[in-house]
């Protein structure tokens, strides 16, 4: 929130700028908007909402007399990264201490922005190509006066998804986890949002349990009657998932399996699962692990009933999420770095989180049982060159205040990844940024997959030396997926 009688620059004199200006005015204890900035020589010299609109903005900024408790609000939802990039740095010069940004187009509902949904800006808000403009509108409706569940809703995907489904018109939003505190802060976070105007009136319901409980899922799904779930809880840290591989293909595999079996004898009619490139020809255990999740979606639909749809949508790193890059680069500059990158040529496809939920839904609506879809990602990005931004986002010059240390490729990493299997094709569909995945190799056994690790995940009699090996598990994921990486040494538990 803002400091009381703080004076607020309104970035932007568009509908977005308009809307929580009214509301600023309306709600007195936030602040004081004393003027508008914009680069629009038809606004700029006018008085909107009573307040004068200032410009051209890096010529204004830099001219104004403030106080330490200003702050900068920006509030174009449909600018590019490279004006957020001018448009911060600008204000940063000029000394403006707080700068806080307005969800971009694909969070807000057009025309339905709200103070509320202000918050500090961000690397990830300056970081790669600019997101595309997913008209979240037109991509929700198909929810209206649905039940929907979303599994991991504590993630930074889960999360996401919520906020934007808050604008859905739900009967019913479930909140899936298994953390009870990453549950309650997405529950009390939703509700704040509702209390500050966001979205329609949806009930929302938090629920604590587990995807590897089969029978609580099945119990849960059939009393909740969910008509769609997005399947976003996994497992998903690289390295921490290669010295914890039986869990891994436990919770991600066999979780997964178990809220299938409880969407199908439920009658859930659409499944949604949230995949990655990490499973193309996998290397790690978590890549294999959505390998296999990819394909129990998949074989779904041929047990599903007349009107259920089970589908898998699958996308590269998304830009600050719980256990990427960003927040750990933040916390190294935080102690003085240096910034650590695997290898100067390691590359990977990046999205911004709100972006890639938008898509997400959008695909939930339009696309068919029984197919997979892949987002368009754009082109790689360095990891390296995104480390030197973080760094210049900081004040920063790389190399001379801030070091960057290359350290080597971890156990399951790569220097790139791929969207696309050698087994796939790719095809487009009417719908920008949505492709299709056609399989073209041989049917894989799911089945046989699944009973031979199964015996490493549950005690079973006669199999007894291999509950929890990991030696047994990742022999039999190499045996049915090769490319997983060896691991020569590797303890048995």
């Amino acid at each position: 929130m803002a400091e009381q009688h703080a004076r607020i620059y309104i970035v932007g004199a568009g509908f977005a700028g308009r809307s929580i200006t009214r509301e600023i005015k309306l709600r007195g204890a936030l602040g004081t908007v004393v003027a508008f900035m914009d680069d629009d020589p038809a606004k700029i010299g006018r008085r909107l909402e009573g307040i004068p609109v200032l410009g051209p903005i890096r010529d204004v900024a830099s001219l104004l007399s403030r106080t330490p408790a200003d702050e900068a609000i920006i509030a174009i939802p449909s600018a590019s990264r490279e004006l957020l990039r001018d448009l911060y740095f600008t204000l940063k010069r000029a000394g403006f201490q707080r700068i806080r940004i307005l969800p971009d187009i694909a969070q807000i509902v057009e025309g339905d922005a709200h103070i509320v949904q202000a918050r500090e800006i961000d690397p990830q808000d300056l970081l790669g190509r600019s997101p595309v403009a997913v008209g979240l509108k037109a991509s929700i409706a198909w929810l209206r006066g649905r039940r929907v569940m979303v599994t991991g809703a504590g993630g930074s995907i889960g999360s996401e998804l919520s906020r934007q489904l808050l604008s859905a018109g739900l009967e019913r939003l479930y909140l899936f986890g298994h953390g009870e505190n990453s549950i309650y802060q997405i529950d009390r976070e939703l509700k704040i949002l509702q209390a500050g105007g966001v979205g329609e009136h949806t009930a929302i319901v938090p629920v604590i349990g587990d995807l590897k409980d089969g029978e609580h899922l099945l119990w849960l799904l059939q009393r909740l009657k969910a008509d769609v779930v997005l399947h976003a809880a996994a497992y998903k840290h690289v390295p921490m998932m290669e010295a914890n591989t039986v869990a891994a293909i436990h919770n991600n595999v066999f979780g997964t399996k178990n809220l299938v079996d409880a969407a199908l004898a439920a009658g859930t009619r659409r499944f949604v699962l949230i995949s990655t490139d990490k499973a193309v020809q996998p290397l790690c255990v978590y890549g294999a692990s959505k390998f296999l999740s990819e394909r129990i979606v998949m074989d779904a639909q041929a047990k599903a009933g007349q009107n259920q749809a089970f589908m898998s949508v699958r996308f590269g790193n998304v830009l600050g999420s719980r256990g990427s890059i960003l927040p750990l680069f933040r916390k190294q500059i935080e102690q003085g770095g240096p910034l650590t990158v695997t290898h100067p040529e390691a590359k990977r496809y990046f999205m911004t989180i709100p972006e890639a939920c938008s898509l997400v839904l959008k695909t939930g609506g339009v696309g068919q049982g029984g197919q997979s879809y892949i987002l368009d990602m754009g082109e790689p990005l360095y990891i390296r060159e995104l480390a030197e931004q973080v760094i210049r986002f900081s004040g920063l010059e790389p190399h001379k205040d801030i070091a960057i240390e290359y350290i080597g490729l971890r156990p399951g990493e790569r220097l790139e990844e791929s969207l696309v299997g050698p087994d796939e094709e790719l095809a487009g569909t009417e719908y920008p940024k949505i492709n299709r995945l056609t399989r073209t190799g041989p049917a894989f056994p799911t089945e046989a997959a699944l009973k031979a690790l199964k015996r490493t995940c549950f005690r079973e009699s006669g199999s007894l030396n291999d509950y929890r090996n990991r030696r047994t598990l990742r022999a039999e994921l190499k045996r049915f997926i090769p490319s997983v990486e060896e691991v020569p040494g590797e303890p048995e538990y």
